[in-house]
């Protein structure tokens, strides 16, 4: 991402109390994590309307009953999984594409899969006019991932299922964390998840309320 992007814009002092105060004050330590939800400008991946809201610790919506996650869950999502940057993220949800960019920002190679097809357009276009690179946006089923570009150092899952997606799992390189919400709509808990020889060693972490993740390893259409 364009440097001059970021730190040039009205917003930035409202980022860096926002790292200050709502991240690194509720525990995020990663200086990685940090420097880059200082960098990347949340308020562009909003309407214009809701700008001026864009550095409150809250979700936001963003259309299609899809919101962009608050500021602090997605701190630390990605402080749980310890992205480094040579590694290649698979990210399920788009959404605006603000934590695309963060995941770029961090890693070598992102992919990330979006099912609400006018969402990954508006998303590319986002990040591609604040110089993003590194990122390749699909529409599909996230549930199933992506099997052609595994496997994946780190999976981001931005939706609750009501399990772990097995696809997820087996594209999952040995040694990768998938970070994934599961749960229903009466309580969620974020659930990381490291493969080792092949299997799933799961640490719960917090409680969450993430919109349900559709698909055929997920909720089916209608839990909207």
């Amino acid at each position: 991402m364009d440097s001059r992007t970021a730190v040039s814009d009205a917003f930035h002092a409202q980022r860096v109390a926002m790292v200050e105060l709502q991240l690194r004050g509720r525990g995020i330590r990663d200086p990685r994590v940090l420097a880059a939800m200082e960098r990347v400008p949340r308020h562009e991946f909003l309407s214009p309307e809701l700008q001026g809201e864009a550095y409150e610790d809250r979700p936001l919506p963003i259309g299609h009953g899809q919101t962009v996650s608050q500021p602090y869950i997605v701190a630390a999502m990605l402080e749980a999984l310890e992205i480094q940057p040579s590694d290649s993220v698979l990210e399920i949800g788009t959404g605006s594409g603000y934590q695309t960019a963060l995941l770029a920002e961090l890693a070598g190679k992102v992919y990330s899969i979006e099912r609400h097809a006018p969402l990954a357009e508006r998303a590319c276009q986002t990040l591609e006019r604040l110089g993003c690179t590194g990122v390749r946006v699909l529409v599909g089923d996230g549930t199933e991932g992506l099997p052609n570009a595994a496997p994946f150092d780190a999976i981001l899952v931005s939706a609750a299922a009501p399990k772990l997606p097995p696809p997820l799992l087996e594209q999952l390189a040995e040694g990768g964390r998938m970070i994934v919400p599961v749960g229903f709509a009466g309580g969620q808990e974020l659930e990381l998840v490291r493969k080792l020889q092949g299997q799933p060693s799961i640490t719960r972490l917090d409680a969450c309320r993430f919109v349900p993740l559709i698909g055929r390893e997920g909720f089916p259409s209608g839990w909207e």
